[in-house]
């Protein structure tokens, strides 16, 4: 694996911003981070890269301990932080030459396609651009240096929806090259998108890890009957979310003939079947989000 953290744990007096959090990232893997403000999630990130020194546990990148040998550590990462703080005293080009420089990389005319892509004057000074360009400066840094990590703490604030949606292409191409995406979303649908897996936060700790691929495969059945249902048939994957006397609310992850055909010996009066979707499962964990 490229990124794990054991047991990691941050406290600041009695309270708990992040508890005993194990997780693994893949090369070639995107992974999800949710949960609303407070879960932990800024904490997380800030400790894998060495930014916070840890209560307990550790966090490694490629081998190196995210604390006691950071700089090492850092090689392997890009990353992009909630709260951007750029230095405005330069254009866009002058800011990401610089900083490719600093890891001894020479991004060429690749600042342009890429600044092309996202619709962005790189000729301008920083101080100049809205808060959605600055973004985008951002993100070409994060983008150019090809990286075996990208680490993106909310990374589509204040992008416009085509931005949005060339960002996650990106990440999709930085998947294809082989490397790792480990981001901060409070946007499911971006998060369903693209993600191969998703770490879920509650109150600083991992309360559940879910496969996506998994996720894709199962569907949300909804029916309204005349009738009360008979009793359930028995298929693997076929569950029951919720039921009222005219309602029947199931999830099913196998093939739908043996289901439909159950389904057609009840009352039906009006049948939904929809993907389950990432919205069912984190409301488990957050139903008042």
């Amino acid at each position: 694996m490229l990124l794990r953290t054991d047991k990691l744990t941050k406290a600041y007096d009695s309270f708990l911003a992040l508890d005993q959090l194990d997780l693994i990232v893949r090369p070639g893997e995107i992974v999800g981070l949710l949960g609303p403000n407070g879960s932990g999630k800024s904490t997380a990130l800030r400790l894998m890269l060495g930014f916070l020194r840890p209560t307990a546990g550790s966090a490694s990148i490629a081998g190196h301990n995210c604390w006691h040998d950071g700089v090492h550590a850092r090689r392997h990462v890009a990353y992009l932080p909630g709260e951007l703080r750029l230095y405005e005293n330069m254009t866009a080009r002058q800011l990401v030459r610089f900083l490719c420089a600093l890891r001894g990389e020479t991004p060429g005319d690749r600042i342009d396609r890429l600044a092309a892509r996202f619709e962005v004057d790189v000729s301008r000074p920083i101080a100049h651009l809205s808060s959605g360009m600055k973004r985008k400066v951002a993100l070409l840094q994060v983008l150019l240096p090809e990286t075996p990590l990208l680490i993106l703490d909310e990374p589509t604030n204040t992008l416009d929806p085509n931005m949005r949606d060339e960002l996650l292409a990106q990440l999709k191409e930085a998947r294809g090259r082989g490397q790792a995406v480990l981001f901060s979303s409070h946007v499911l649908a971006e998060v369903e998108r693209v993600c191969d897996r998703v770490a879920i936060l509650q109150r600083g700790r991992l309360v559940h890890e879910q496969d996506m691929q998994a996720l894709r495969s199962e569907r949300r059945i909804q029916a309204r009957l005349a009738n009360p249902a008979a009793p359930l048939p028995d298929l693997p994957g076929l569950h029951r979310s919720g039921s009222d006397d005219g309602r029947l609310d199931l999830r099913y992850g196998g093939p739908l003939p043996a289901l439909l055909e159950w389904l057609s010996r009840q009352a039906v009066v009006d049948l939904q079947i929809e993907p389950a979707g990432l919205a069912d499962v984190y409301h488990r964990y957050h139903p008042s989000e």
